[in-house]
């Protein structure tokens, strides 16, 4: 993680493949490279963005993808849709299934299909042994009691790894414990750099202060979330600085202690080579 003396991170989130970047691709990757951001994990939404994503990590070693379909998205997805997703899952750049999950704030997609094919997904990160990334929000409840009973199911999928993360973890102390018992990561976004004028904010404050940085990695969820100083402004992974910088000033230690801990964990979490 240390080359002659430089900090490295990885951004473990974010949407490389959207249009905000399609002009200034490379000067995004340069920048993120000047502030030391060596790696970028790609977490698709449906089948397009899948194959957009891989299409650039074959221009990109820096570049890692998952693929997935996204609760908002999947409403539309068809039986072709996870079977070239799980025929994807087999790339050499592909390192977990995702983004994939529940969400209960918008009425993208109907609760019952969510679940369904939250559950199939997962199956296909068991049979392909790789991990998830998990989009929750306002389903806490839901995506608790299904991980529970597939992780008791399937004791041998990514044994001696976490076998997922729960992305912009937004949730109470209490519940990142549940889920780390469980046997996954949270990450955090920028959010954990807003001023603290909503109670749900705070928590994920309260949260990184408690949680043990060994549970933790890092994300943008780029283009969305941009961090203080640039709110307001397109999300890219330069911005990763700025959350090691809060986490690092929330519990008290130094950045190089942060960026040395959540790279560590992204690698061994991702299997990934930096």
């Amino acid at each position: 993680i240390y080359y002659l003396n430089i900090i490295m991170f990885v951004d473990t989130h974010c949407h490389l493949f959207y249009n905000d970047y399609d002009s200034d691709f490379k000067d995004v990757i340069n920048r993120a490279f000047e502030k030391k951001i060596n790696c970028f994990i790609i977490p698709s939404t449906d089948l397009n963005s899948c194959k957009k994503s891989i299409e650039l990590s074959e221009k990109y070693d820096s570049i890692h993808v998952a693929v997935g379909i996204h609760p908002h998205e999947v409403a539309k997805a068809t039986e072709f849709d996870l079977y070239e997703i799980e025929k994807l899952s087999t790339n050499k750049k592909i390192v977990a299934i995702g983004e994939i999950g529940i969400d209960y704030h918008y009425d993208f997609s109907p609760k019952e299909i969510q679940k369904k094919l939250f559950e199939t997904q997962i199956e296909i990160a068991i049979r392909k042994n790789l991990p998830i990334i998990i989009h929750e929000r306002e389903s806490q409840k839901d995506i608790f009691e299904i991980v529970k009973r597939i992780v008791a199911e399937n004791p041998n999928w990514r044994k001696g790894n976490k076998k997922g993360v729960f992305h912009c973890f937004n949730g109470y102390t209490n519940f990142a414990e549940k889920v780390i018992d469980l046997g996954f990561m949270i990450s955090f976004t920028g959010f954990i750099t807003f001023k603290q004028k909503m109670d749900k904010i705070n928590s994920m404050q309260v949260v990184a202060k408690e949680i043990p940085l060994e549970h933790i990695m890092l994300e943008t969820d780029s283009p969305y979330l941009t961090p203080v100083p640039n709110r307001g402004k397109r999300n890219e992974p330069s911005n990763i600085i700025y959350i090691a910088q809060k986490i690092s000033e929330i519990k008290n230690i130094p950045i190089e202690t942060v960026a040395k801990i959540t790279t560590e964990n992204a690698i061994k979490f991702f299997n990934i080579k930096i």
